[in-house]
């Protein structure tokens, strides 16, 4: 607890900037992927991710954020753990093998039977790792973990493009798949050196697994509203419509889970540490929703305004059918930097069910937006699914914050000036635009646009707005110099 803060800012810098290297990584390889496969290899391996992954959600049901949430911890509790989730993860992948046949009766194409039973594997794998990342979590080791999920990004980087070289096709996306899983897992057996005890009777988990059955049941339902795009798409539209939108939603979802993932760690088990304390905990989540959104913001402006020199960079010429779809997506970017960071907070404070309240609201809500759209395509889809997000966004953070040492004015005051600073720098960057025209090729283009962009938003956040003390800050925290007081730095205080 004496270096929480400073512990907490430069695990998020590692792990910023691990997820920095990993869209890098992620990006390169699409860039390449993108090239040798074509969208009907990647709508096959979608139709059956889109069923796996809400399956994925249970692989260790929950008791990974369990065990950071909770104050302590015994070996004992944490070696059942482990085999909780390892008996979870061979039973999910008994359950995927028996529904490999339904999986491809849905779809009427036969192959994907055997992709659906090697995807299987990756359950098994997972669960093998979960509680060690736990332990590595709850000691704040962001830095390994950052280097660990850099590692198992590059590994499963290099197997798909030389299995797509090697003419797999499909297969080298599935392999893809699966070795990501199975790299992160060693690894965090290599670092942790941890081994689980064997079971036994007497360790009192109940509070944990009604805990951890919580979030488990909470991600199934929000996973059921962020996919059924793709599960009505590949139904009612095809393997290539379905390719084409995975690709643009790919891109957006790179982008933010990459920056969500790295944040909500370090920000969780930061908070999670301070349940007692209302006015740090306070303190700490806004200067970490602060920060998200500052950074999410160009994000958001690049997809909205860049789409086209996006695409035609990182995908290429044949995948000019996503850039509208790209485009349209591109809110979703900045509605889930505003209610993502709701669900540390609650997670932190053991508000679990008023999670699970949030999700059976808020689905039916994204999926009757999906529905709307449907019958015009992937275009009327992401349409539809960006107007319900936005449309959702401040309601359901005021209703997550309601109760808590958190207000909803001091959310909405600590959003004005990344936002302000945003709007002014993405009408000078469509200025910039206009002025370029066709003169330059896409990717030259993109660097002059978003250059200009990132130069005057820096400025306006920086300077304008006035939040050049809180990052000062940061960078006093990572550099080994006496940080602020945990009060300092935002404006709303």
């Amino acid at each position: 607890m004496k270096d929480l803060k400073e512990r907490t800012i430069r695990g998020g810098f590692a792990r910023l900037s691990a997820q920095g290297v990993n869209l890098v990584v992620s990006i390169g390889s699409l860039m390449v992927l993108a090239r040798l496969l074509g969208p009907e290899e990647y709508g096959i391996v979608g139709m059956v991710t889109a069923f796996t992954g809400i399956l994925g959600l249970f692989r260790d049901f929950g008791l990974s954020t369990a065990a950071v949430q909770r104050p302590s911890l015994s070996d004992e509790e944490a070696s059942m753990l482990f085999w909780v989730n390892l008996l979870f993860g061979a039973l999910l992948t008994l359950l995927t093998i028996g529904l490999a046949p339904a999986i491809a009766a849905f779809y009427h194409d036969h192959r994907l039977v055997g992709v659906t039973d090697v995807v299987a594997t990756g359950f098994l794998f997972n669960a093998a790792g979960v509680q060690h990342g736990a332990h590595l979590q709850r000691q704040m080791r962001f830095t390994t973990l950052a280097a660990l999920y850099t590692a198992s990004a590059i590994v499963s980087a290099i197997v798909g493009i030389c299995s797509a070289l090697a003419g797999l096709g499909y297969w080298a996306l599935v392999a893809m798949n699966v070795s990501a899983p199975l790299a992160i897992t060693i690894g965090c057996w290599a670092a942790t050196c941890w081994i689980p005890r064997m079971p036994r009777s007497g360790i009192g988990l109940r509070s944990m697994m009604r805990f951890g059955g919580t979030v488990t049941l909470n991600g199934v339902i929000a996973y059921i509203g962020f996919n059924s795009d793709k599960v009505l798409m590949g139904r009612f539209w095809g393997s290539v419509a379905l390719g084409i939108y995975g690709r643009a939603y790919n891109l957006i979802n790179y982008a933010t889970s990459n920056l969500n993932a790295a944040a909500g760690e370090v920000t969780f088990s930061a908070l999670s540490r301070l349940q007692d304390q209302p006015v740090r905990l306070r303190n700490y989540f806004l200067k970490a929703y602060s920060l998200v959104l500052s950074l999410t913001l160009p994000v958001t402006v690049a997809f909205a305004l860049f789409s086209t020199e996006v695409i035609h960079v990182v995908l290429g010429p044949k995948w000019l059918g996503a850039v509208p779809i790209l485009r349209l997506l591109a809110p979703t970017t900045l509605a889930l930097a505003v209610i993502t960071p709701m669900g540390w907070l609650m997670y932190s404070l053991g508000l679990v069910g008023r999670s699970l309240k949030l999700s059976f609201i808020f689905t039916p809500l994204i999926i009757s937006g999906y529905v709307i759209g449907l019958p015009y395509g992937p275009q009327g889809v992401a349409l539809g699914y960006s107007t319900m997000m936005m449309l959702c966004a401040i309601p359901l953070s005021a209703f997550c914050v309601r109760g808590t040492p958190v207000k909803l004015r001091d959310v909405l005051r600590t959003s004005v000036p990344p936002l302000a600073s945003g709007v002014v720098a993405g009408g000078l960057a469509a200025v910039v635009q206009m002025v370029l025209g066709n003169r330059l090729s896409p990717f030259p283009r993109l660097i002059l646009e978003s250059g200009a962009f990132l130069a005057v938003y820096l400025v306006m956040l920086l300077y304008v707005a006035g939040q050049k003390a809180l990052y000062m800050d940061l960078l006093r925290s990572l550099t080994g110099r006496a940080p602020l007081p945990d009060d300092a730095c935002l404006r709303c205080e």
